[in-house]
């Protein structure tokens, strides 16, 4: 069965590869190599695979080369736009950086303006209340004066009276004594004289009272002209806050009802302010003045809260943001991964500093973040610092914002040197950016 199977076969491949013979000629003899169907065959079937695999080979060396060579052009690209839009977020961060400048210098002086008022205003308070009991002494010595006047009057009408009597006597006794009768003359002239001097001097004081109203109408008119610029000042000031704490998610009044417990000792630096009444009846101008020193309050109240939150930039020097708050493409992996931070490059061994006052709670190596500053603020809000070169501070340290912590660098799991900066409320990351934008109108 199988010689008849493997005949039958053998007669097929006859067919299409007859029996061949190579012949090999030298000098001295003659050879050949008979090559048989089935060796022609093999011979045949190996060619194919070999032509075969070099056109597979050589097709995918092409596409792999075509799609390299699109892949690195298209790297480009995307190489340039980022390039671009790193450009422009530098430049709208330069951009806002000059108007945080701008505006934190606004603020300033819009304190020191509201510091000059406010001594302005207690000085005018003062010159107001002395001006008050000036004009009360002077009503009182006018009336005093008015009684004397009345007085006068009444003594000058019975002195003549008693005088012009005396006279008569005096005149026809004169004549029989011859005693002078010129102390009349005198005695008239005298008293006409404190007359008018009573009256010279009356005239004097409700002179000095026109003058004194006169000064307490234009002291009242500066008064509510300082009152309505403390206003202004102030509701710009406080409404600016609002808007600020608001954004960042923290609820102003709860925030400052924190602050307040914290500083209600007696003697404190938020111990109310107000003037006193001294039991006189409330003016408009005490209730105004109150109103604004409560007011004040509040702004130094935002101004503890404000120092206590993470408002500020870590990174004060020339720098980029190379990446954002959010999910992104892990640089090592090239996986999607949580981005709990944001990322600012620099040079090498650019300072870094506190965002807001706080206690430092680690200062050290942790893996994937390398060297690492944590800090602990109020309101349950603690920042991190990662990837130094560098570390400033110890554990348990007090820091205040703007406090130098540590040099940048490239520690842990990196690409290249910049800062990791994460925010937590709870536990919990948020994005940083909540906070650096709402404190870029005030601060």
């Amino acid at each position: 069965m199988r010689t008849r199977l493997a005949i039958k076969v053998h007669g097929l491949l006859e067919q299409h590869f007859p029996e061949r013979r190579v012949f090999l000629k030298s000098d001295s003899d003659t050879r050949f190599i008979r090559l048989r169907p089935e060796t022609q065959l093999i011979a045949f079937a190996g060619g194919a695979l070999l032509v075969a695999w070099t056109i597979i080979a050589t097709a995918i060396l092409l596409m792999d080369s075509i799609g390299a060579g699109n892949f690195r052009e298209q790297a480009k690209r995307d190489q340039v736009t980022y390039q671009a839009r790193l450009n422009d977020l530098s430049a709208q961060r330069d951009g806002r950086a000059a108007e945080a400048r701008a505006a934190q210098e606004r603020f300033n002086a819009a304190l020191d303006q509201i510091s000059v008022m406010q001594s302005e205003l207690l000085a005018s308070e003062t010159r107001r209340h002395e001006l008050e009991t000036g004009i009360e002494v002077i009503q009182t010595t006018l009336r005093g004066t008015m009684k004397e006047r009345e007085a006068a009057r009444e003594a000058l009408a019975a002195l003549q009276s008693d005088t012009a009597q005396e006279a008569t006597e005096n005149l026809f006794a004169s004549k029989d004594a011859g005693v002078p009768v010129d102390f009349l003359a005198d005695a008239l002239a005298r008293t006409a004289a404190e007359r008018d001097q009573v009256v010279a001097d009356a005239q004097m004081a409700l002179n000095r009272a026109d003058e004194m109203a006169h000064e307490i109408a234009l002291m009242e008119e500066n008064n509510d002209q300082i009152f309505r610029q403390l206003e202004e000042a102030m509701t710009v000031s406080v409404e600016s806050l609002d808007k600020m704490f608001n954004a960042a998610g923290m609820p102003p009044q709860h925030i400052l009802e924190q602050v307040r417990r914290g500083y209600s000792g007696e003697g404190g630096p938020l111990t109310p302010l107000s003037f006193s009444s001294r039991g006189e009846e409330v003016s408009p101008d005490f209730l105004r003045a109150n109103r604004i020193l409560e007011q004040m309050d509040t702004l130094n109240l935002y101004r503890i809260a404000a120092e206590k939150a993470p408002f500020a930039m870590p990174v004060k020097k020339a720098f980029r943001f190379t990446s954002n708050y959010g999910f992104r493409r892990d640089p090592k992996t090239g996986g999607r991964r949580m981005h709990k931070g944001v990322d600012f490059a620099a040079p090498a061994g650019t300072d870094l500093h506190a965002t807001a006052d706080g206690v430092v709670t680690h200062a050290g190596w942790q893996s994937g973040y390398g060297r690492l500053v944590k800090i602990q603020h109020d309101f349950g809000i603690e920042t991190r610092y990662a990837h130094l070169s560098k570390i400033r501070v110890k554990v348990g340290q007090r820091v205040s914002r703007g406090d130098h912590i540590g040099d940048m660098g490239a520690s842990g799991r990196v690409t290249g040197v910049h800062l990791h900066y994460e925010v937590r409320v709870g536990g919990k990351a948020v994005n940083p950016m909540i906070y650096i934008k709402a404190a870029k109108d005030v601060f």
